[in-house]
């Protein structure tokens, strides 16, 4: 099958005639289905951005959890078991779906829901599709700002800020950390996990710290805003989508020890050039057993 060269701007972007395998059809498919649902689960959540009587929850492990979670998770949920119903489905609000193709999807709808109830536009709605574990593509929707990003396995990595033209997503190629931009989600997760000297280190070692976190910091490295992001602690939810993303634009998604997973529960997202000096940190705090 034959695919058109570019479709038009906030559709996913196909770059050059090729001949699609059923495989690569399967993952164009559900790439096109990833970028709508993620757009539509976000506008919903805005429904809900700023809204000083949504009710907040504490979850099992104490973190927030609000209406507009479970509803945007339930909106990717529908849309997927109507396209694909033999696929299966984890996310982080409502149970896991098991199906019978080799296709799962992995959903975070507010990732970031500590910024989201805080009134605070850097959150963003996660959606992955992984096969035999691993991520296939990914897309990143960061809605209070109007920004997407996007990417599957071979096809490169597309942003949209708005109604502006799709453009390549490309990583920064700063090759010193002295220059660099460091971003990581939150800072007592790396005491949590017994490295807040990482922390510190990464910190002396860069420019510019912050903590634009969560997707929206994958999503700024992606598109070579920052240069690198450290997380400590994390769920296949919010690392699934992440990798593809990072990978297609030209950089690096690792664990703490260098590692090409998202299963480990870390990450790391960079450049090749500045990998090396951020793994000289972080190696020296493996996870606790």
């Amino acid at each position: 099958m034959l695919v058109r060269a570019q479709r038009a701007a906030g559709d996913v972007q196909q770059i050059g005639w090729q001949t699609m395998t059923e495989s690569d059809k399967a993952i164009d498919d559900r790439l096109q289905l990833a970028v709508q649902i993620a757009r539509q689960a976000g506008t919903l959540t805005l429904n809900y951005f700023q809204d000083a009587s949504l009710e907040v929850e504490a979850k099992a492990d104490d973190s927030p959890v609000t209406r507009a979670d479970r509803e945007a998770e339930q909106l990717l949920r529908e849309a997927i078991e109507d396209q694909f119903p033999d696929d299966s489905i984890v996310g982080e609000e409502l149970p896991d779906r098991t199906g019978s193709s080799p296709y799962r999807w992995i959903l975070d709808p507010i990732d970031g829901t500590k910024s989201f109830i805080s009134g605070v536009p850097l959150y963003t709605t996660l959606v992955a599709v992984a096969e035999a574990g691993e991520p296939l593509l990914g897309v990143i929707a960061a809605p209070a700002l109007a920004e997407l990003v996007y990417a599957a396995r071979g096809q490169g990595a597309w942003f949209q800020r708005g109604e502006e033209q799709v453009q390549a997503a490309h990583v920064a190629q700063r090759n010193e950390l002295s220059e660099a931009c460091f971003v990581t989600t939150q800072l007592d997760s790396f005491a949590d996990r017994h490295a807040a000297e990482a922390f510190q280190l990464l910190e002396q070692a860069c420019s510019i710290t912050r903590t634009w976190g969560d997707g929206y910091g994958y999503m700024l490295v992606a598109t070579g805003r920052a240069d690198l992001m450290v997380d400590p602690i994390m769920n296949i939810w919010d690392a699934a989508a992440i990798a593809p993303v990072i990978q297609e634009a030209g950089g690096l998604f690792t664990d703490w020890q260098g590692n090409p997973t998202v299963q480990h529960g870390e990450g790391i997202a960079t450049n090749q050039q500045l990998l090396d000096a951020v793994l000289a940190v972080t190696r020296r705090f493996p996870k606790p057993l």
